[in-house]
């Protein structure tokens, strides 16, 4: 699942390669783009892109999000602005391709900007959603999303966290916590922090709370630095070789060296090192 670090780089890329770019044309493939696409403006999904002007790309937590105008409209048109905005969830991905490169099997939308580059949202299982909105607190999720990692202070973190009494893997990945942390990079973070991914937030000290806010700051820029090298402009890829620990079971830690361990919950796998994060459960690889 794209996250926040990934997500920065397509909401880069995308900022300046489709930014100021008007649609000209809207594809939708069926049957992909009939469980993906939600028109929450009722004036059309297709017919109300086309012909509009990309004027700006932005990212919350998980969405892309397109702003779009319809430039020389007439003041108080009714289709004067809207956004397209994407989350991509599990297994969707953006691709910016031109239209002689072949597309993958399950794309679901195909956007022809008038530089006749095309932006592609392909979708393996049609788990994510393509929402055309006027108001973007219309949409699941977007308006109980909390504040945004990079957005909050030290002492904001502390206090945010004192509403929690979960394990602490569950809290970071909890949108209404923080937005944009998912379950890789809540392991990264967690190994960074070294702390278990099964402590309760009631059991860690101020030490090692302030020891979480430092690794997860530290964590996602510099895996931003990193993706923002291999990456390059190459948006449908999500390299993750460079992780510690996430999906590295079995292999040694970078650290101590102990075998990384993985405890498969809740339809998740979580990858830690017993040695280096102590305390927690027990049974597990």
């Amino acid at each position: 699942m794209p996250e926040l670090p990934e997500l920065e780089i397509v909401r880069d890329v995308l900022g300046k390669r489709v930014g100021g770019k008007t649609i000209e044309r809207v594809e939708l493939v069926q049957p992909g783009a009939a469980l993906v696409v939600r028109d929450l403006t009722g004036r059309g999904f297709a017919k109300t892109l086309t012909g509009t002007t990309i004027t700006g790309v932005s990212r919350r937590g998980k969405f892309i999000i397109l702003e779009l105008a319809r430039l020389g409209a007439a003041p108080g048109s009714d289709v004067l602005q809207s956004n397209l905005v994407i989350n991509p969830k599990l297994t969707g991905r953006l691709q910016l391709a031109s239209g002689e490169v072949k597309r993958y099997k399950k794309t679901a939308m195909v956007l022809t900007l008038d530089n006749a580059a095309e932006l592609r949202y392909y979708d393996d299982k049609a788990m994510g959603q393509l929402y055309l909105t006027d108001h973007v607190e219309r949409i699941p999720e977007f308006e109980g999303m909390g504040p945004e990692p990079f957005d909050i202070t030290r002492a904001q973190f502390r206090e945010r966290l004192r509403q929690y009494r979960g394990e602490i893997k569950g809290v970071l990945t909890r949108g209404e916590f923080l937005a944009g942390i998912g379950n890789a990079y809540a392991d990264e973070i967690l190994w960074n922090a070294r702390l278990h991914p099964y402590r309760k937030r009631t059991q860690l000290t101020a030490q090692e709370i302030d020891r979480l806010y430092d690794a997860m700051i530290s964590t996602l820029r510099e895996s931003i630095e990193i993706l923002r090298a291999e990456m390059s402009e190459n948006i449908h890829l999500e390299p993750r070789d460079f992780f510690n620990v996430h999906m590295k079971t079995g292999e040694p830690c970078p650290h101590c060296g102990t075998v990384i361990s993985a405890i498969t919950a809740n339809q998740r796998i979580t990858n830690f090192c017993r040695t280096c994060q102590p305390g927690g459960l027990i049974r597990g690889m």
